[in-house]
Protein backbone atom coordinates (compact mmCIF):
# COMPACT_ATOMS: atom_id res chain seq x y z
CA UNK A 1 0.00 0.00 0.00
CA UNK A 2 3.01 2.42 0.96
CA UNK A 3 4.54 2.01 -2.22
CA UNK A 4 1.28 2.44 -4.04
CA UNK A 5 1.26 6.03 -2.82
CA UNK A 6 4.64 6.37 -3.20
CA UNK A 7 4.24 5.52 -7.25
CA UNK A 8 1.43 7.62 -7.41
CA UNK A 9 3.43 10.41 -5.70
CA UNK A 10 6.14 9.71 -8.56
CA UNK A 11 3.68 10.14 -11.03
CA UNK A 12 1.97 13.11 -10.41
CA UNK A 13 5.56 14.72 -9.75
CA UNK A 14 6.70 13.91 -13.36
CA UNK A 15 3.20 15.07 -15.33
CA UNK A 16 3.38 18.52 -13.53
CA UNK A 17 7.00 18.77 -14.33
CA UNK A 18 6.01 18.13 -17.81
CA UNK A 19 3.18 20.57 -17.96
CA UNK A 20 5.89 23.25 -16.10
CA UNK A 21 8.00 22.61 -18.93
CA UNK A 22 5.75 22.58 -22.14
CA UNK A 23 4.20 25.96 -21.10
CA UNK A 24 7.81 27.78 -21.09
CA UNK A 25 8.40 26.03 -24.06
CA UNK A 26 5.16 27.71 -25.86
CA UNK A 27 5.74 31.13 -24.21
CA UNK A 28 9.57 30.56 -25.86
CA UNK A 29 8.37 30.20 -28.71
CA UNK A 30 5.15 32.36 -29.11
CA UNK A 31 6.41 35.53 -31.29
CA UNK A 32 6.20 39.26 -29.73
CA UNK A 33 3.45 40.40 -27.99
CA UNK A 34 1.06 42.98 -29.60
CA UNK A 35 2.44 45.64 -27.38
CA UNK A 36 5.79 45.67 -29.63
CA UNK A 37 4.13 44.49 -32.83
CA UNK A 38 4.44 47.61 -35.13
CA UNK A 39 1.71 46.52 -37.74
CA UNK A 40 -0.85 45.92 -35.09
CA UNK A 41 -0.52 48.91 -32.77
CA UNK A 42 -0.48 50.95 -36.35
CA UNK A 43 -4.05 49.44 -36.71
CA UNK A 44 -4.93 50.76 -33.48
CA UNK A 45 -3.63 53.88 -34.22
CA UNK A 46 -5.52 54.35 -37.71
CA UNK A 47 -8.46 52.93 -36.35
CA UNK A 48 -8.60 55.67 -33.55
CA UNK A 49 -8.31 58.66 -36.24
CA UNK A 50 -11.25 57.30 -37.97
CA UNK A 51 -12.96 57.48 -35.03
CA UNK A 52 -12.21 60.41 -33.84
CA UNK A 53 -12.37 62.00 -37.41
CA UNK A 54 -16.22 60.31 -37.66
CA UNK A 55 -17.35 60.46 -34.36
CA UNK A 56 -16.04 63.38 -32.20
CA UNK A 57 -18.70 66.25 -31.87
CA UNK A 58 -16.45 69.25 -32.75
CA UNK A 59 -14.69 67.16 -35.21
CA UNK A 60 -15.91 68.43 -38.52
CA UNK A 61 -13.05 70.50 -39.47
CA UNK A 62 -10.40 67.97 -38.58
CA UNK A 63 -7.60 66.74 -41.01
CA UNK A 64 -5.80 63.90 -40.88
CA UNK A 65 -2.42 66.04 -40.85
CA UNK A 66 -3.69 67.95 -37.91
CA UNK A 67 -4.45 65.03 -35.88
CA UNK A 68 -1.03 63.06 -36.94
CA UNK A 69 1.19 66.03 -35.91
CA UNK A 70 -0.67 66.07 -32.71
CA UNK A 71 -0.33 62.58 -31.82
CA UNK A 72 3.14 63.05 -32.91
CA UNK A 73 3.65 66.09 -30.66
CA UNK A 74 2.39 64.41 -27.40
CA UNK A 75 4.57 60.91 -27.95
CA UNK A 76 7.74 63.10 -28.60
CA UNK A 77 6.41 65.01 -25.90
CA UNK A 78 6.97 62.06 -23.47
CA UNK A 79 10.21 61.02 -24.35
CA UNK A 80 12.27 64.04 -22.36
CA UNK A 81 11.50 67.51 -22.40
CA UNK A 82 14.33 68.40 -25.15
CA UNK A 83 12.91 66.30 -27.47
CA UNK A 84 10.11 67.34 -30.16
CA UNK A 85 8.05 66.94 -33.15
CA UNK A 86 8.24 70.51 -35.33
CA UNK A 87 5.72 71.03 -38.05
CA UNK A 88 6.98 72.83 -41.47
CA UNK A 89 6.93 76.27 -39.72
CA UNK A 90 8.83 75.32 -36.06
CA UNK A 91 11.16 73.69 -38.63
CA UNK A 92 11.99 76.87 -40.56
CA UNK A 93 12.06 79.11 -37.75
CA UNK A 94 14.91 76.83 -36.09
CA UNK A 95 17.10 76.72 -39.10
CA UNK A 96 16.48 80.66 -39.71
CA UNK A 97 17.81 80.50 -35.60
CA UNK A 98 21.01 79.47 -36.62
CA UNK A 99 21.68 82.16 -39.14
CA UNK A 100 22.47 84.18 -36.06
CA UNK A 101 19.76 86.78 -35.64
CA UNK A 102 15.88 86.65 -34.81
CA UNK A 103 12.91 89.07 -33.58
CA UNK A 104 12.61 87.30 -29.69
CA UNK A 105 12.98 88.64 -26.18
CA UNK A 106 16.39 86.80 -25.87
CA UNK A 107 15.07 84.21 -22.89
CA UNK A 108 16.72 81.03 -23.62
CA UNK A 109 13.81 78.72 -22.22
CA UNK A 110 13.29 74.92 -21.59
CA UNK A 111 10.94 72.57 -20.07
CA UNK A 112 11.54 71.87 -16.53
CA UNK A 113 9.12 69.56 -14.35
CA UNK A 114 6.73 70.16 -16.67
CA UNK A 115 6.65 74.21 -16.84
CA UNK A 116 8.64 76.63 -19.33
CA UNK A 117 11.56 77.44 -17.10
CA UNK A 118 13.91 80.40 -18.37
CA UNK A 119 17.45 79.12 -18.78
CA UNK A 120 19.13 82.41 -18.93
CA UNK A 121 18.49 85.48 -20.13
CA UNK A 122 20.63 86.78 -23.30
CA UNK A 123 22.51 90.53 -22.21
CA UNK A 124 21.78 93.28 -23.69
CA UNK A 125 18.12 91.71 -25.19
CA UNK A 126 14.36 92.92 -23.53
CA UNK A 127 13.88 90.01 -20.99
CA UNK A 128 17.49 90.79 -20.09
CA UNK A 129 16.74 94.24 -20.07
CA UNK A 130 13.15 93.45 -17.94
CA UNK A 131 14.76 91.78 -14.81
CA UNK A 132 13.89 88.04 -15.67
CA UNK A 133 15.79 85.51 -14.00
CA UNK A 134 17.30 82.28 -14.49
CA UNK A 135 14.63 79.52 -12.94
CA UNK A 136 11.84 81.72 -13.54
CA UNK A 137 8.50 80.16 -15.45
CA UNK A 138 6.46 81.37 -18.24
CA UNK A 139 3.18 80.90 -17.20
CA UNK A 140 1.30 82.58 -19.88
CA UNK A 141 1.73 84.53 -23.02
CA UNK A 142 -1.09 86.97 -23.86
CA UNK A 143 -3.49 85.88 -21.28
CA UNK A 144 -3.08 82.25 -22.25
CA UNK A 145 -1.86 79.71 -19.94
CA UNK A 146 1.37 77.86 -21.21
CA UNK A 147 1.49 74.53 -18.65
CA UNK A 148 0.92 71.44 -20.82
CA UNK A 149 1.51 72.91 -24.58
CA UNK A 150 4.74 71.66 -26.40
CA UNK A 151 7.62 74.09 -26.05
CA UNK A 152 7.96 74.89 -29.64
CA UNK A 153 4.58 75.99 -29.68
CA UNK A 154 5.76 78.52 -26.67
CA UNK A 155 8.55 79.64 -27.97
CA UNK A 156 6.36 80.40 -31.21
CA UNK A 157 4.47 82.86 -29.55
CA UNK A 158 7.22 84.37 -27.89
CA UNK A 159 8.44 85.23 -31.42
CA UNK A 160 7.30 87.74 -33.45
CA UNK A 161 8.46 90.53 -35.90
CA UNK A 162 10.85 93.40 -34.42
CA UNK A 163 8.81 96.29 -32.74
CA UNK A 164 5.63 94.13 -31.57
CA UNK A 165 5.04 93.89 -28.24
CA UNK A 166 4.24 90.65 -25.88
CA UNK A 167 2.72 90.51 -22.42
CA UNK A 168 4.16 87.59 -20.74
CA UNK A 169 3.57 86.59 -16.85
CA UNK A 170 6.40 85.55 -15.37
CA UNK A 171 6.70 83.65 -11.98
CA UNK A 172 9.28 83.44 -9.50
CA UNK A 173 9.40 79.79 -7.97
CA UNK A 174 12.02 81.02 -4.95
CA UNK A 175 9.47 83.81 -3.80
CA UNK A 176 5.94 82.96 -5.23
CA UNK A 177 5.91 86.26 -6.32
CA UNK A 178 4.23 86.60 -10.19
CA UNK A 179 4.29 90.05 -12.77
CA UNK A 180 2.97 90.53 -15.72
CA UNK A 181 5.98 92.09 -18.33
CA UNK A 182 4.65 93.77 -21.90
CA UNK A 183 8.11 93.72 -23.68
CA UNK A 184 8.92 94.90 -27.03
CA UNK A 185 10.19 92.20 -29.15
CA UNK A 186 14.02 93.08 -30.78
CA UNK A 187 16.13 91.18 -33.24
CA UNK A 188 18.60 89.66 -30.88
CA UNK A 189 22.22 89.87 -31.88
CA UNK A 190 25.04 88.55 -29.48
CA UNK A 191 28.33 89.82 -28.85
CA UNK A 192 30.00 86.18 -27.44
CA UNK A 193 33.01 87.49 -25.88
CA UNK A 194 33.43 90.63 -23.60
CA UNK A 195 35.36 91.91 -21.25
CA UNK A 196 34.42 93.26 -17.41
CA UNK A 197 33.09 96.88 -19.15
CA UNK A 198 31.38 94.36 -21.46
CA UNK A 199 33.70 95.88 -24.62
CA UNK A 200 36.62 94.42 -26.20
CA UNK A 201 39.62 95.65 -24.69
CA UNK A 202 40.24 93.24 -22.07
CA UNK A 203 42.47 95.38 -19.28
CA UNK A 204 44.37 93.61 -16.35
CA UNK A 205 43.26 95.15 -13.10
CA UNK A 206 45.98 95.96 -10.64
CA UNK A 207 47.22 92.46 -9.84
CA UNK A 208 47.74 91.33 -13.27
CA UNK A 209 43.85 89.29 -12.83
CA UNK A 210 42.70 89.32 -16.66
CA UNK A 211 38.41 88.44 -17.13
CA UNK A 212 36.87 87.14 -20.21
CA UNK A 213 32.95 86.63 -20.00
CA UNK A 214 31.45 84.09 -22.56
CA UNK A 215 27.65 84.80 -23.14
CA UNK A 216 27.14 81.80 -25.46
CA UNK A 217 28.78 79.30 -27.74
CA UNK A 218 28.46 80.50 -31.66
CA UNK A 219 29.98 80.25 -34.73
CA UNK A 220 32.87 82.92 -33.93
CA UNK A 221 32.98 81.99 -29.72
CA UNK A 222 36.87 80.36 -30.12
CA UNK A 223 38.07 82.97 -32.54
CA UNK A 224 36.94 85.82 -30.59
CA UNK A 225 38.59 84.27 -27.26
CA UNK A 226 41.83 83.70 -29.17
CA UNK A 227 41.96 87.25 -30.06
CA UNK A 228 41.29 88.52 -25.87
CA UNK A 229 43.84 85.74 -25.03
CA UNK A 230 46.60 87.50 -27.07
CA UNK A 231 45.72 91.10 -25.67
CA UNK A 232 45.54 89.77 -22.29
CA UNK A 233 49.33 87.67 -23.03
CA UNK A 234 50.68 90.98 -24.38
CA UNK A 235 49.99 92.83 -21.26
CA UNK A 236 51.43 90.32 -19.12
CA UNK A 237 48.22 88.25 -17.32
CA UNK A 238 49.39 86.42 -14.50
CA UNK A 239 45.79 85.06 -13.48
CA UNK A 240 42.28 84.59 -15.42
CA UNK A 241 39.06 84.43 -14.51
CA UNK A 242 36.47 83.19 -17.26
CA UNK A 243 32.68 83.65 -16.87
CA UNK A 244 30.43 81.50 -17.84
CA UNK A 245 27.68 82.48 -15.52
CA UNK A 246 24.48 82.75 -17.40
CA UNK A 247 25.87 81.15 -20.24
CA UNK A 248 23.06 78.86 -21.89
CA UNK A 249 25.42 77.11 -23.86
CA UNK A 250 25.33 76.54 -28.20
CA UNK A 251 27.58 74.56 -30.28
CA UNK A 252 29.35 71.70 -28.97
CA UNK A 253 32.76 72.50 -31.46
CA UNK A 254 32.93 75.95 -30.18
CA UNK A 255 32.71 74.49 -26.24
CA UNK A 256 35.29 72.01 -27.45
CA UNK A 257 37.51 74.70 -29.41
CA UNK A 258 37.80 76.88 -26.19
CA UNK A 259 38.26 74.09 -23.64
CA UNK A 260 41.56 73.37 -26.05
CA UNK A 261 42.83 77.06 -25.63
CA UNK A 262 43.62 75.54 -22.02
CA UNK A 263 44.46 71.84 -22.63
CA UNK A 264 47.95 70.14 -24.41
CA UNK A 265 46.97 68.61 -27.50
CA UNK A 266 45.15 65.76 -27.49
CA UNK A 267 43.54 65.73 -24.44
CA UNK A 268 40.08 63.92 -24.04
CA UNK A 269 37.59 66.99 -23.72
CA UNK A 270 34.29 65.14 -24.02
CA UNK A 271 32.14 61.92 -25.11
CA UNK A 272 28.98 61.94 -26.00
CA UNK A 273 27.10 58.20 -25.65
CA UNK A 274 23.73 57.18 -27.34
CA UNK A 275 22.69 53.54 -27.76
CA UNK A 276 25.09 52.68 -30.46
CA UNK A 277 27.32 55.23 -30.80
CA UNK A 278 29.98 56.89 -28.49
CA UNK A 279 32.08 59.99 -29.69
CA UNK A 280 34.98 61.37 -28.17
CA UNK A 281 36.54 64.62 -28.64
CA UNK A 282 39.93 65.36 -28.37
CA UNK A 283 41.99 69.33 -28.56
CA UNK A 284 43.25 70.01 -31.66
CA UNK A 285 44.94 73.03 -30.53
CA UNK A 286 48.27 73.95 -30.08
CA UNK A 287 48.57 73.34 -26.56
CA UNK A 288 48.00 75.57 -23.27
CA UNK A 289 48.03 78.57 -24.53
CA UNK A 290 48.07 80.16 -20.53
CA UNK A 291 50.37 77.15 -19.24
CA UNK A 292 51.28 78.02 -15.55
CA UNK A 293 48.64 80.40 -15.65
CA UNK A 294 45.71 80.04 -13.20
CA UNK A 295 42.38 80.02 -13.82
CA UNK A 296 39.21 80.66 -12.06
CA UNK A 297 36.03 79.67 -13.86
CA UNK A 298 32.40 81.34 -12.47
CA UNK A 299 29.28 79.47 -13.13
CA UNK A 300 25.75 79.99 -11.56
CA UNK A 301 22.06 77.58 -12.54
CA UNK A 302 22.39 79.92 -15.70
CA UNK A 303 25.38 77.77 -16.94
CA UNK A 304 24.02 75.06 -19.30
CA UNK A 305 25.29 73.19 -22.20
CA UNK A 306 28.25 74.05 -24.03
CA UNK A 307 29.01 76.10 -20.92
CA UNK A 308 29.03 72.99 -18.50
CA UNK A 309 30.87 71.08 -21.15
CA UNK A 310 33.85 73.18 -20.68
CA UNK A 311 33.08 73.68 -17.41
CA UNK A 312 33.29 69.99 -16.36
CA UNK A 313 36.03 69.34 -18.78
CA UNK A 314 38.20 71.97 -16.92
CA UNK A 315 37.45 71.06 -13.60
CA UNK A 316 37.70 67.17 -14.28
CA UNK A 317 41.66 67.98 -15.23
CA UNK A 318 42.28 70.16 -12.72
CA UNK A 319 43.06 73.16 -15.19
CA UNK A 320 40.57 75.63 -13.24
CA UNK A 321 38.66 75.84 -9.96
CA UNK A 322 35.17 76.55 -10.15
CA UNK A 323 33.38 78.62 -8.18
CA UNK A 324 29.94 79.96 -7.72
CA UNK A 325 26.74 77.47 -7.56
CA UNK A 326 25.67 74.58 -9.69
CA UNK A 327 24.93 74.47 -12.75
CA UNK A 328 21.55 74.28 -14.66
CA UNK A 329 22.12 70.04 -15.89
CA UNK A 330 21.59 70.04 -19.84
CA UNK A 331 23.78 67.64 -21.09
CA UNK A 332 22.20 66.04 -23.83
CA UNK A 333 22.46 65.97 -27.57
CA UNK A 334 19.44 66.60 -30.08
CA UNK A 335 20.05 65.95 -33.70
CA UNK A 336 17.14 67.35 -35.97
CA UNK A 337 16.13 64.64 -38.58
CA UNK A 338 13.77 66.11 -41.48
CA UNK A 339 10.49 64.32 -42.81
CA UNK A 340 9.00 64.17 -46.03
CA UNK A 341 6.66 66.60 -45.42
CA UNK A 342 8.72 69.22 -44.71
CA UNK A 343 8.23 68.81 -40.74
CA UNK A 344 11.01 67.15 -38.52
CA UNK A 345 11.74 65.59 -35.59
CA UNK A 346 14.34 66.64 -32.97
CA UNK A 347 15.24 63.67 -30.83
CA UNK A 348 18.15 63.33 -27.94
CA UNK A 349 20.41 60.62 -29.39
CA UNK A 350 23.24 60.89 -26.79
CA UNK A 351 24.22 62.52 -23.58
CA UNK A 352 27.83 65.02 -22.26
CA UNK A 353 30.16 62.59 -20.24
CA UNK A 354 33.59 64.57 -18.85
CA UNK A 355 36.49 63.23 -19.12
CA UNK A 356 36.00 61.41 -16.07
CA UNK A 357 32.68 59.99 -17.19
CA UNK A 358 30.34 62.08 -14.91
CA UNK A 359 27.19 62.38 -16.76
CA UNK A 360 26.68 66.16 -16.81
CA UNK A 361 22.67 66.29 -17.76
CA UNK A 362 19.88 66.44 -15.12
CA UNK A 363 23.40 66.45 -12.28
CA UNK A 364 24.85 69.28 -13.39
CA UNK A 365 28.75 70.81 -12.28
CA UNK A 366 28.52 71.27 -8.72
CA UNK A 367 31.59 74.45 -7.80
CA UNK A 368 34.57 73.57 -6.42
CA UNK A 369 33.89 76.52 -4.28
CA UNK A 370 30.38 77.39 -3.28
CA UNK A 371 29.33 80.96 -3.40
CA UNK A 372 25.23 81.57 -3.37
CA UNK A 373 23.67 84.50 -4.07
CA UNK A 374 20.13 85.43 -3.52
CA UNK A 375 17.45 86.55 -6.21
CA UNK A 376 17.66 90.50 -5.42
CA UNK A 377 21.52 89.80 -5.95
CA UNK A 378 21.36 88.07 -8.30
CA UNK A 379 19.01 90.83 -10.48
CA UNK A 380 21.46 93.26 -9.43
CA UNK A 381 24.15 91.36 -11.23
CA UNK A 382 22.41 90.91 -14.20
CA UNK A 383 21.37 94.90 -14.69
CA UNK A 384 25.34 95.43 -13.57
CA UNK A 385 26.26 93.69 -16.79
CA UNK A 386 24.53 96.63 -18.94
CA UNK A 387 26.15 99.70 -16.92
CA UNK A 388 29.57 100.82 -17.51
CA UNK A 389 31.49 99.12 -15.12
CA UNK A 390 31.50 95.66 -13.19
CA UNK A 391 33.12 94.65 -9.57
CA UNK A 392 32.00 97.85 -8.42
CA UNK A 393 28.65 99.85 -8.14
CA UNK A 394 26.60 98.84 -10.70
CA UNK A 395 23.30 101.19 -12.47
CA UNK A 396 19.75 101.71 -10.91
CA UNK A 397 17.90 98.67 -10.53
CA UNK A 398 15.39 98.42 -13.28
CA UNK A 399 12.09 99.51 -11.56
CA UNK A 400 10.42 96.35 -13.07
CA UNK A 401 12.77 94.11 -10.94
CA UNK A 402 11.95 95.51 -8.01
CA UNK A 403 8.63 94.15 -8.06
CA UNK A 404 9.76 90.49 -8.70
CA UNK A 405 12.56 90.22 -6.45
CA UNK A 406 13.08 92.29 -3.04
CA UNK A 407 15.51 95.10 -3.39
CA UNK A 408 18.29 95.60 -0.93
CA UNK A 409 17.91 96.02 2.50
CA UNK A 410 19.19 99.54 2.63
CA UNK A 411 18.04 102.93 1.22
CA UNK A 412 21.87 104.32 1.51
CA UNK A 413 23.54 105.92 -1.76
CA UNK A 414 25.62 103.04 -1.94
CA UNK A 415 22.81 100.61 -1.80
CA UNK A 416 20.61 102.48 -4.47
CA UNK A 417 23.82 102.43 -6.43
CA UNK A 418 24.19 97.99 -6.16
CA UNK A 419 25.60 95.77 -4.85
CA UNK A 420 29.13 93.92 -5.28
CA UNK A 421 29.61 90.92 -7.37
CA UNK A 422 30.38 88.11 -4.38
CA UNK A 423 31.87 85.75 -6.69
CA UNK A 424 33.82 87.64 -8.42
CA UNK A 425 35.53 89.17 -5.84
CA UNK A 426 35.66 85.65 -4.15
CA UNK A 427 37.23 84.62 -7.44
CA UNK A 428 39.73 87.71 -7.30
CA UNK A 429 41.05 86.99 -3.84
CA UNK A 430 41.34 83.47 -4.84
CA UNK A 431 43.45 84.29 -8.01
CA UNK A 432 45.71 87.01 -5.54
CA UNK A 433 46.17 83.93 -3.44
CA UNK A 434 47.75 81.67 -5.21
CA UNK A 435 49.81 84.38 -7.22
CA UNK A 436 51.13 85.21 -3.26
CA UNK A 437 51.87 81.39 -2.84
CA UNK A 438 53.93 81.16 -5.55
CA UNK A 439 55.52 83.78 -5.26
CA UNK A 440 56.42 82.42 -1.41
CA UNK A 441 57.51 79.41 -2.74
CA UNK A 442 59.54 80.39 -5.48
CA UNK A 443 61.09 83.09 -2.82
CA UNK A 444 61.92 79.83 -0.51
CA UNK A 445 63.83 77.70 -3.20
Amino acid sequence: MKRRVIFTLVIVTLLLNLAVGAKIFLSAARPATDDDNLQANLAVFNDAIQKIRSEYVDGKGLTYQQLVYAALKGSVGQLDPHSEFLDADSFQQLQDDTEGQFGGLGLVVAMRDGHVTVIAPMEDTPGFRAGILTGDRITRVEGRGVDGQPLADVVKQLRGDPGTSVTITVERPSSGLTKNYTLQRAIIQMQMVKDIHGKKNFPLDENQIGYVRITQFGDNTADDLEAALVKLKQQGIKGLILDLRWNPGGLLEQAVAVCQKFLPRGQLVVSTEGRRVVDKYFAQGGGDELKNIPVVVLVNLGSASAAEIVTGCLQDLHRAVVLGEKTFGKGSVQTIFPLADGSALKLTVAKYYTPSHKVIHQHGITPDILVPVTDAEEAMLLAGHSSAEMGGAFGNEPANVADISPAPATNSPAGRAGIRDQQLDRAKDLLKGLLVYRTLNAAGK
